[in-house]
């Protein structure tokens, strides 16, 4: 055999991406490393592999197709080697897909993959970043090992693991009407320009709440991207419902968001660790949970910052404790 595994890694991102360029940002390889590596896999095993688009990218040929497939479970099989390796011996190794909540990505990840890696270095962690529904789905693909994500929609058949919770509050302009209220109820909310987080399993919690209470929210905007929701209210056009604390109080363009705590006795989201329950966790996810576990908690989130004294005091926390006290029991019969 004259081509290796990485070069069979280059070959699947440029595959799933379509793209050179998509490629390269993905594996962070440059992209000459990649097009070399697909033409002397094209030359070695007497195939072409892609139709290249003048501007437009690639497209997989047939064979291509067929390759891609059995390249990824290649490297599937080369991959397990390492958790076996992991599992026999004291040494922590090996590839682990972290998938994580969209909204809590670009503050969570960064801070929980650098630190595991740099306690672990010969692991390495591949970041995917999708909605509630999306999350659960690829745990049960077995595409993702685990997700830190909420405990929204959690069936059966997924275990999650309680970290720390993240009341709701109300996101609004500095030059609002109630930028100077200590708390807002959804019923004085309910006639105000509401722009909705439109994320599958999301979108139906926040508009859930509504529905419980009787009220209809005016939605005047949807988007799946939060930096847009919170430029938006930033500007004026509305507020949002939201769970996530920023350390930063402005928007990116500059303009202030101001956070009220959301009156009414709602219930907190549970930020934590989800993995499919069937599935026995290896001694790297094992690994990983148990650094999250020292890492977040109410006191500290990574990349956030603590929710308001006010916005916390009215939380109960008779639930999140049973939930703590369960995971041990989940964690000793699955190790």
């Amino acid at each position: 055999m004259r081509f290796t595994l990485r070069q069979l890694e280059y070959f699947i991102a440029a595959g799933e991406t379509g793209s050179i360029t998509l490629a390269s940002e993905r594996i962070h390889i440059s992209q000459p490393s990649i097009s070399t590596a697909i033409s002397h896999l094209e030359r070695e095993i007497g195939i072409q592999l892609f139709i290249r688009h003048h501007a437009t990218g690639l497209s997989l040929t047939a064979a291509g197709k067929v390759m891609l497939r059995e390249a990824k479970r290649v490297i599937d099989q080369a991959q397990g080697l390492y958790v076996v390796a992991s599992e026999t011996s004291d040494q922590i190794r090996g590839d682990l897909v972290v998938g994580c909540l969209t909204t809590l990505a670009p503050m969570m990840m960064p801070e929980l993959a650098c630190s595991f890696t740099a306690d672990y270095p010969e692991t390495r962690i591949r970041h995917v970043g999708t909605n509630q529904e999306s999350l659960l789905n690829g745990l049960r693909r077995a595409e993702i090992d685990l997700a830190v994500t909420y405990n929204l929609h959690i069936a059966e058949d997924i275990s999650f693991v309680p970290l720390a919770r993240l009341p709701m509050y109300v996101a609004i302009g500095e030059h609002h009407p109630f930028a100077r209220r200590k708390s807002l109820s959804l019923s004085e909310l309910s006639d105000e320009p509401m722009i909705l987080l439109d994320l599958p399993l999301s979108r139906e919690y926040f508009l859930g709440m509504f529905t419980k209470e009787g009220l209809q929210p005016n939605i005047w905007a949807r988007s799946e991207h939060a930096d847009m929701i919170l430029a938006m209210v930033a500007n004026g056009y509305g507020y949002t419902l939201s769970n996530v604390f920023p350390r930063s109080d402005v928007a990116l363009d500059g303009r202030r968001v101001i956070r009220i705590p959301l009156s009414g006795g709602h219930s907190p989201m549970c930020v934590g660790i989800a993995t499919l329950s069937q599935l026995p966790r290896s001694r790297l996810v094992n690994t990983f949970v148990g650094h999250c576990e020292a890492l977040i908690s109410d006191a500290y989130i990574p990349g956030m910052a603590a929710p308001p004294v006010d916005c916390r005091a009215g939380v109960s926390a008779l639930e999140f404790v049973a939930d703590k006290a369960n995971r041990h029991t989940t964690l000793n019969n699955v190790s």
